[in-house]
């Protein structure tokens, strides 16, 4: 069982929406939140004059999907170091998508090469795995040689760090389902119970549409497997059909990945390729709907 943690959250700015430093008890790693706006209050930081990692977060307008770009800074001979490097990414055409970055570096200042690139590294990959956001990053950066010792003391430093990130409001590591369900693919004929069932025969290609999800505290997961309508109608919300063209995501009428959805509704019209009311089509294996759930629930 997972022990309680404390976070510390200081509002330089007075306000959540200006500049956050948290740190964690018991831990050196320091972490600062910076809106792309607020960059140049971040000048008096020492700390971010050190070597560390960050992250330049923002989401897409043409299809809403969330994006990151994880990075590390050396130190330089000018003694400057992450902050350098985030005003670098802000004077770059190339990456004004970002809003916001979080920079990790240490109160002792011991992140060398190694370190950083280590933690660049294995971030990418974490924040890949996840399927959480679209990680910007052009190759995957080598994590370089380090010593088991070494390993297992930057292991830990991602622990925490993934704590913190979660706590400042990105699961950019944390996995739509736990690891027992991640890789759940959907098999309508199996005897696995899934928790939630979509069937309806569609009238644009006279099949039946099967599919399968889990409802989680964020909304419902359309698991990898589930069959999907190619076929799109008129009455589809703009977003959802753009995320229905998204290339390799759907093959053969087979969804290739897990999905996260906020609303029961915008996972049926995916699934559908029409508006549809989610909270009735979606069902449990006894065939009740959300609502009568909820509605079972209440009473």
């Amino acid at each position: 069982m997972s022990r309680g943690k404390t976070i510390q959250l200081f509002l330089m700015d007075g306000t959540p929406k200006g500049r956050i430093k948290a740190t964690l008890a018991n831990w050196t790693g320091i972490a600062y939140k910076i809106p792309r706006t607020e960059l140049d209050k971040a000048k008096t930081i020492d700390y971010l004059k050190q070597s560390g990692v960050y992250f330049l977060f923002s989401t897409s307008d043409e299809t809403q999907e969330n994006i990151v770009y994880i990075g590390q800074a050396g130190t330089r001979k000018n003694g400057e170091g992450i902050l350098n490097r985030l005003q670098e990414h802000k004077r770059n055409p190339d990456k004004d998508y970002w809003t916001e970055a979080v920079a990790f570096t240490t109160t002792n200042n011991t992140f060398g090469p190694t370190e950083i690139s280590y933690l660049e590294s294995q971030f990418t990959k974490l924040a890949s795995e996840s399927k959480r956001y679209v990680v910007k990053n052009g190759n995957e950066p080598s994590q370089g040689h380090v010593t088991e010792e070494k390993e297992s003391e930057l292991e830990e430093f991602i622990d925490y760090a993934k704590i913190v990130i979660g706590t400042l409001g990105y699961r950019v590591f944390e996995p739509l389902l736990d690891d027992a369900e991640s890789d759940s693919t959907f098999d309508f004929d199996s005897s696995k119970d899934l928790p939630l069932f979509f069937t309806r025969k569609s009238k644009k290609s006279n099949q039946t549409i099967q599919a399968s999800a889990k409802q989680t505290s964020e909304g419902i997961v359309l698991l990898k497997g589930s069959h999907i309508e190619m076929i799109d109608s008129k009455r589809i919300p703009e977003k959802i059909k753009k995320m229905r063209k998204k290339e390799g995501l759907i093959v053969d009428g087979i969804l290739q990945e897990n999905i996260l959805f906020n609303s029961p509704s915008y996972a049926a019209a995916f699934v559908y390729g029409s508006n549809v009311n989610g909270r009735e089509y979606w069902k449990d294996e006894k065939g009740r709907s959300l609502n009568d759930i909820e509605r079972a629930e209440q009473s």
